[in-house]
């Protein structure tokens, strides 16, 4: 059956991507935009201000957030670190407030971060598993997940999307990394053996259209390939699709310094698995590190 389906965060990225193939699948997206509307597609908000249209909220079958500041950015700059943690925050908050406000509470796909689990070595995680500690991402995903509980109490369907980096030639990380790597300046960080979570484009937008159109999931849904590699293998992985060698290591105090404030995410080891997904009838295309990869700049 067709869904409404509403957006925020659509002009971006995954945003983007997401949008394309749930209109292919013949459902209707609306966006919302902090700008004036520009036709039926779209919507004008402001979060910061509590400012949004209840009608197409309370029309819509299932509302994603996307929406937040860049991730990559300066990670000495205290006004980015604010700008992360507030973008993600209050648009989740403002969103669930809404659902819960609605007369049919739509259902509440709400993005999120593989960083919530924190630093926990070759620890197999899956939705099951108990928060961790961390560093800046891991305390604003822990924020970012607790923002939605008014669309929690409320009895919505809510998933939370922990979104480990997806992988695409034309998208952070990869498109900086595929440069350095075909320089020859591929270098593996710190001692390479923390696992490093991952998920090519093509699987992380079939693993929320899958979690759109089958309304029996809800919580946390780990959103990652089903073998995680370490640091290690990926940077093999990586130098062998590019044709060069990956021989440089770039020492833990180095990526501290350079990394600040992300140092512990860069560092850190989520050895993540998609029980959820994979519980819930999705299939993956790409598994493996390798299968992402080639995905990734095919």
């Amino acid at each position: 059956m067709p869904l409404n389906v509403v957006i925020a965060g659509a002009s971006g990225f995954l945003g983007t991507h997401l949008s394309e193939e749930l209109r292919r699948r013949g459902h209707t997206v609306v966006a919302l935009v902090r700008r004036p509307a520009a036709g039926a597609g779209e919507s004008s908000w402001d979060p910061y201000a509590g400012v949004y249209d209840r009608e197409v909220v309370g029309a819509a079958d299932v509302v994603v957030n996307l929406a937040g500041a860049p991730t990559a950015g300066n990670p000495h700059s205290g006004k980015w670190a604010r700008e992360l943690r507030e973008s993600r925050v209050t648009t989740t908050r403002v969103l669930a407030q809404a659902i819960a406000d609605a007369e049919r509470t739509p259902a509440y796909l709400a993005g999120n971060g593989i960083s919530w689990y924190g630093d926990r070595g070759a620890e197999v995680l899956t939705e099951d598993s108990a928060a961790g500690d961390g560093g800046l991402l891991t305390d604003v995903s822990h924020e970012w997940q607790d923002a939605a509980t008014a669309a929690v109490d409320a009895g919505a369907r809510v998933a939370f999307l922990r979104t480990a980096p997806v992988m695409d030639r034309r998208a952070a990380p990869l498109k900086q990394l595929r440069l350095l790597f075909r320089l020859g300046l591929g270098t593996r960080l710190g001692d390479g053996r923390q696992f490093m979570p991952m998920i090519s484009l093509h699987d992380w937008v079939g693993g929320v259209v899958h979690l759109a159109e089958h309304d029996d999931v809800s919580g946390p849904v780990n959103l990652c390939c089903p073998e995680t590699p370490t640091n290690a293998e990926f940077t093999a992985a990586l130098a062998r699709a590019v044709g060069r060698k990956a021989f440089l290591a770039a020492p833990a105090f180095a990526v501290r310094t350079g990394a600040g404030e992300l140092s512990s995410e860069v560092l850190g080891s989520v050895n993540a698995r998609p029980a959820v997904l994979e519980g819930a009838g999705y299939t993956f295309r790409d598994a493996t590190v390798h299968e992402v990869v080639r995905a990734a700049l095919s």
